[in-house]
């Protein structure tokens, strides 16, 4: 195997990064990994950021932030707290890219309490565009107990097809409010008070 950029040199190895055959010569970096003077040059090793509080809860720490790759494993760096931001967020409170908490809010988020995100799953309250959850709110909600969304499925929904009582209560005990979605006000059987 030769080279990427001298074709005629053999090559010693390939860029983490990139995926292409260098020479001795075209070695930006050789540790942790093996990487390119293309690479290098453009901040393609660039590990990121991380802060540990140093009040700690047990061994997690009170805030964790980090962001960016682990250099000696080439793979993204995790925050692990009790607060927990990064692009993997893991903690009481968790906000990222891929959140798993107590409380998780993200693009992929798994909550126990709550989960807020693009996609949450969580054993309470679950909002997002597709949600799963005791209580689901979205898109597309699918609830353990009550489901409210464009699409909802449960055992008390309220959707653009209908309204079930036990989820109409709930939206006015929620939201201290009597107005509610077109669907609970449509309802022709519905006496409404």
């Amino acid at each position: 195997m030769n080279c990427y950029t001298h074709a005629s040199t053999a090559a010693v190895g390939i860029c983490a990064i990139c995926q292409k055959a260098v020479c001795r010569d075209c070695v930006g970096r050789d540790a942790p990994r093996l990487a390119c003077r293309s690479c290098v040059e453009r901040g393609a090793l660039m590990y990121g950021f991380e802060y540990k509080s140093t009040a700690a809860i047990g061994e997690w720490p009170l805030v964790h932030i980090c962001m960016g790759i682990d250099p000696l494993t080439m793979r993204p760096r995790a925050a692990k707290g009790v607060v927990a931001i990064g692009n993997i967020a893991v903690g009481g409170l968790a906000l990222g890219g891929l959140a798993l908490g107590l409380v998780a809010i993200g693009g992929v988020s798994i909550g126990l309490a709550c989960a807020l995100g693009g996609a949450a799953l969580g054993l309470g309250l679950s909002v997002g565009g597709l949600a799963f959850g005791s209580i689901a709110v979205g898109g597309l909600a699918i609830g353990l107990k009550y489901a409210i969304g464009g699409a909802a499925f449960g055992p008390s929904v309220i959707d653009g097809r209908g309204c079930d009582e036990a989820a109409r209560d709930l939206w006015v005990r929620w939201l201290g409010t009597r107005s509610l979605p077109p669907p609970c006000t449509q309802n022709p059987f519905r006496l409404i008070q």
